[in-house]
């Protein structure tokens, strides 16, 4: 059967794709945020998947105000990078896993989570960024990606309970794949940060930390927390978070299992006004 090896969880700030295309990455304000993901680049040459499953939400690219689903799969057999305004990011095109991905929409649904089935979608800086930092500049990407859309842009979002339970049906979902894939599930989004309003431009350290220290020790009780905490500890767009609940719901300790091992862990600020925070959990 396939098994789930790993969880990375990192920010996607845009502007940090930004300053990888435009060479900026060695400036004295970037270097710091980089140099957290040294040991993550070899990490994953070294524990190369078979495919990624990559949580992220979509900032109205692929899905305008006239449709949003709360959760969408990309069953398509690539994924072609989004024009968000500058022009498409210089980056290689996603090549996706059509039947891994279906085998986990039929698997998931069929556990009674509504998902919405997407045969052709570009992606924005929410899944490349994530790439980029992982990956470095490559003329390919290491391994398929099945991209995971999550509406956190557009009230009602799902909330972090309802998130955690999901990655427990995508573990069972790829767990019942009869080929045996190694497959990483990455959460993506965060940390605190609030991009509008009186309160644009906030930061809550030590709300960010503990979210780390919980989401690796208490992720049962992280997924309790309401909305109006994110809100109001971690701004409007802290929000973001409860995607890496579904990432952390797919680790085996969740199912009973041993608790997972601590990779690495990166936190820094600023970058473009945000935190930016980074975690790789592996299963024992």
């Amino acid at each position: 059967m396939a098994k789930i090896t790993a969880s990375v969880y990192t920010s996607h700030v845009p502007a940090i794709g930004a300053a990888l295309d435009l060479g900026k990455s060695h400036e004295p304000y970037w270097q710091k945020v980089f140099a957290g993901y040294e040991f993550s680049k070899q990490w994953l040459k070294d524990h190369r998947p078979d495919v990624i499953f990559l949580v992220y939400n979509d900032h109205a690219t692929a899905f305008s105000l006239e449709i949003i689903p709360t959760f969408a799969i990309g069953t398509a057999a690539e994924f072609a990078v989004a024009d968000e305004g500058w022009g498409p990011r210089p980056v290689p095109k996603v090549i996706g896993h059509p039947v891994l991905a279906s085998h986990i929409a039929q698997s998931v649904i069929q556990d009674d989570f509504d998902l919405t089935i997407v045969n052709k979608m570009d992606v924005d800086h929410g899944l490349t960024v994530p790439l980029s930092l992982m990956c470095g500049p490559v003329q390919a990407w290491p391994c398929p990606v099945i991209p995971f859309a999550v509406n956190v842009v557009q009230y009602p979002v799902p909330s972090g309970r309802r998130c955690f339970q999901l990655g427990q049906a995508i573990r069972r979902a790829v767990e019942s794949y009869d080929e045996p894939l190694t497959v990483q599930i990455w959460g993506t989004g965060g940390m605190s940060h609030q991009l509008q309003g009186p309160r644009a431009g906030l930061i809550n350290k030590e709300w960010d930390k503990r979210f780390l220290d919980r989401l690796i020790e208490d992720p049962t009780g992280l997924a309790q927390v309401p909305h109006i905490e994110y809100v109001r500890e971690a701004g409007s767009e802290g929000i973001e978070l409860v995607m890496w609940l579904i990432a952390r719901g797919a680790m085996a300790d969740v199912a009973g299992g041993r608790p997972p091992t601590v990779a690495h862990r990166f936190y820094h600020v600023p970058a473009s006004n945000t935190a930016v925070g980074h975690l790789i959990l592996e299963n024992c």
